[in-house]
């Protein structure tokens, strides 16, 4: 049931009034001045007001002011209600914000027609603003980045497109960490010397893979160096833009906090398996991991340095050398100079 507040100093007219809004299955507020209106409106916010203009107190033109400076009432659908038909009274009362003017004497059909178009215009307006706040929310959501493959959309759709050769260098440690890399096409190594000077295998990245992060919030610098192994094509996204990306796209930043733990749990095992693994499985379980990151078929050869592969093993060259000989002589693998070809996928597999 809608709720009408009828503000109206003529107590027979008011309480007529109240009666036939009340057959019309309206509840119905009276005031009997413009200041007790006012506090009643503020208190129970009715759907529609009612208010005479000349009224003792506060008039009915207080009344609309009074409304208009408060959030929760100005509103409210108000229809003036007088027995002044100049056409200055009409404009002063449209002017300052009221939905109609009825003029005195009215009959029942004239007062409620007004009444129920004024709340159907509410209704109406309501629907199409809830509408509107939905249509905006879905297209809001349709641009919401929530999955790695959305980020890496965002990547293909805005990142800056480097093309460097094979052994070309993408960046180099302590180098100023602009940009994270998505590898478009081709394969890159990371890696990083130590205090001997020998080079140590961090990382291999092949296509579809991100790479170069290092911290999205301060200015750390790259921690490792990164090359092509092959022509490479990358697409780069500078570390503001991915964070601001990240900052509005909270379910994508739940989705690269997984990839980062994930990543941890693959640095953690690869270190485990150089502690405590056999020199064997070591070296087969290397193997296998640069087939699967050069995208290399049983039988296609690996193009890799002996010093990759004993760098990611975590065993001495001379070491790794002996240990594929005798893979060679099992016929697991082939040997053709630099190349290592896969004969036994899962021969390799086993010892892995």
């Amino acid at each position: 049931m809608k709720k009408v507040l009828l503000i109206e100093d003529d107590t027979v007219l008011r309480e007529n009034t109240a009666e036939l809004l009340e057959l019309s299955n309206y509840e119905v507020l009276t005031a009997v001045n413009g200041e007790v209106g006012l506090s009643m409106a503020k208190q129970h916010m009715p759907d529609i007001i009612v208010c005479d203009i000349m009224m003792p107190v506060l008039d009915g033109y207080g009344v609309i002011e009074g409304l208009s400076k408060h959030s929760d009432t100005k509103f409210i659908p108000f229809i003036f209600l007088s027995a002044k038909t100049e056409r200055q009274d009409v404009r002063k009362g449209m002017e300052l914000g009221a939905d109609d003017y009825i003029t005195k004497p009215f009959t029942e059909d004239e007062i409620v027609n007004a009444i129920e178009s004024r709340i159907a215009k509410v209704a109406l307006l309501k629907e199409e603003q809830e509408a509107y706040q939905n249509e905006a929310l879905t297209a809001s959501n349709e641009d919401e980045l929530r999955t790695l493959s959305d980020l890496k959309n965002f990547f293909d759709d805005n990142g800056k497109i480097f093309n460097l050769a094979k052994n070309e260098i993408i960046y180099k440690e302590g180098h100023n960490s602009n940009y994270i890399y998505l590898i478009l096409r081709g394969v890159v190594k990371c890696y990083k010397f130590d205090d001997n000077g020998k080079e140590l295998t961090t990382a291999l990245h092949s296509e579809d893979d991100l790479f170069g992060y290092t911290s999205f919030t301060q200015n750390i610098p790259y921690r490792e160096t990164a090359i092509a192994m092959k022509d490479v094509e990358l697409a780069g996204v500078s570390k503001a833009e991915l964070t601001d990306v990240l900052e509005n796209n909270h379910k994508l930043t739940l989705e690269v906090i997984q990839l980062l733990t994930e990543d941890i749990t693959g640095i953690k095992d690869q270190l485990l398996q150089m502690a405590y693994s056999s020199v064997q499985r070591k070296t087969a379980a290397t193997i296998l991991r640069f087939a699967k990151k050069l995208n290399v078929k049983p039988g296609d050869p690996i193009v890799i340095s002996r010093s990759d592969l004993a760098s990611v093993a975590g065993i001495a060259t001379e070491t790794l050398i002996r240990t594929m000989s005798d893979f060679k002589k099992k016929s697991l693998i082939k040997m053709e100079g630099r190349n290592v070809k896969i004969l036994d996928l899962e021969g390799l597999q086993d010892i892995a």
